[in-house]
């Protein structure tokens, strides 16, 4: 009876220790599932292999706030000792990778690859991460009643004498206006108009997409008193299903960029009739914006 008692309670023993080993085995196969789940999502993007992320990270002067910013370069770039003309952009989490994108990405980095095989236009582009909450302020060089204080003039000086000198010194970069452009939308369309007016000796391109012409009434007055050299070429954009305006204004800053005798030849706008305020809208239209632009 004894040895058949003791056989019972080594059966016993080992059912119970069989049983918590398959459950830990089971918990640490579910822990190692979500990891490797986790790797994987924070891993995932879609921004082609020569995009990158600068680990040097840049402080505005005046704002105290630092800002991450993302290189492009030609396909060939490395292969070669050409230099190349540079595009600035806003918004830079918007632009390469849908998973930093706020509503789906522009594609800039697919786009360019594409025109580098078909049309030959090879483009360094130099995003600046927008500042989430202090977007719209940062944005703007005009304060408006309801965003509150402008920060677009310190913005802007931020990439004329911070990221343009950095970028002309680490990289095989044509520095003169004639290679430099800037591209916008939305609130980045305002501040890319803003930037090629204020500083046409350092930009003579500028993208304006969906522009916010509604935020500041001042972007008129400061277009009129403000006149471009003749050679600066102004893409403009905007979609007839847009709102706040956007149509009205645009279709308005076009026609007091002509009154200001400025070149028929060297400003283009779009009105996409099917078009509404997204990155779908600027997506579709990036390519052909900077075929515009940069094919004399």
């Amino acid at each position: 009876m004894k040895i058949k008692h003791i056989y019972l309670v080594l059966i016993v023993v080992i059912f119970f220790g069989c049983k918590e080993s398959i459950k830990n085995s089971g918990t640490t196969q579910e822990t190692e599932l979500k990891k490797t789940e986790t790797d994987t999502i924070i891993n995932k993007t879609t921004a082609q292999p020569n995009v990158t992320v600068l680990e040097k990270q840049f402080e505005i002067a005046g704002l105290n706030r630092n800002r991450q910013i993302r290189i492009y370069l030609p396909p060939n770039y490395n292969v070669t000792n050409k230099k190349y003309p540079v595009l600035y952009m806003h918004d830079a989490q918007n632009l390469f990778d849908k998973f930093t994108s706020y509503a789906g990405e522009w594609e800039v980095d697919e786009s360019l690859n594409q025109l580098a095989k078909t049309s030959g236009i090879e483009l360094i582009v130099v995003g600046i991460d927008n500042g989430a909450e202090k977007r719209m302020n940062e944005l703007s060089p005009w304060k408006n009643e309801q965003f509150g204080e402008a920060e677009g003039k310190a913005y802007m000086e931020f990439i004329v004498k911070q990221i343009k000198p950095y970028i002309d010194t680490q990289y095989r970069t044509l520095e003169d206006k004639n290679n430099t452009a800037i591209i916008g939308s939305s609130m980045g369309g305002l501040i890319s108009h803003y930037a090629i007016y204020q500083y046409p000796e350092v930009f003579g391109k500028a993208g304006i997409f969906s522009p916010s012409y509604w935020y500041a009434e001042d972007v008129f007055t400061f277009t009129k008193d403000n006149p471009l050299p003749k050679e600066a070429r102004l893409f403009l954009l905007v979609g007839k299903k847009e709102g706040h305006g956007m149509v009205e204004n645009t279709q308005k800053m076009f026609n007091k960029i002509l009154s200001s005798n400025h070149p028929k030849e060297n400003i283009n706008m779009i009105m996409d009739p099917k078009g509404e305020h997204n990155e779908a809208l600027w997506k579709k239209h990036f390519a052909t914006a900077i075929k515009w632009l940069f094919i004399d």
